[in-house]
């Protein structure tokens, strides 16, 4: 997808597609990392998921994968 860089104030910025950003479970405020590969010119944005101690990676992924498929129904339930 190709997007533009704009200014507002002394910052440019990029905007996001809604989708993708709701495809990563992000929102206004969600905090992401941001790494330059200089040499193969590319600019990489990831979510920041700060490692929880003692939580197996394999366990963790998986509660991630779960709650992106059931989304939906997990916000409905919090209501």
């Amino acid at each position: 997808m190709v997007r533009k860089i704009f200014k507002t104030g002394n910052s440019l910025v990029i905007s996001l597609p809604k989708d993708s950003i709701e495809q990563l479970g992000l929102q206004e405020g969600s905090e992401v990392s941001v790494t330059v590969e200089a040499e193969e010119g590319r600019l990489i944005i990831e979510p920041n998921r700060a490692a929880i101690a003692d939580i197996d990676p394999t366990f963790a992924k998986q509660l991630d994968e779960f709650i992106e498929q059931y989304r939906p129904a997990l916000e409905a339930l919090a209501k």
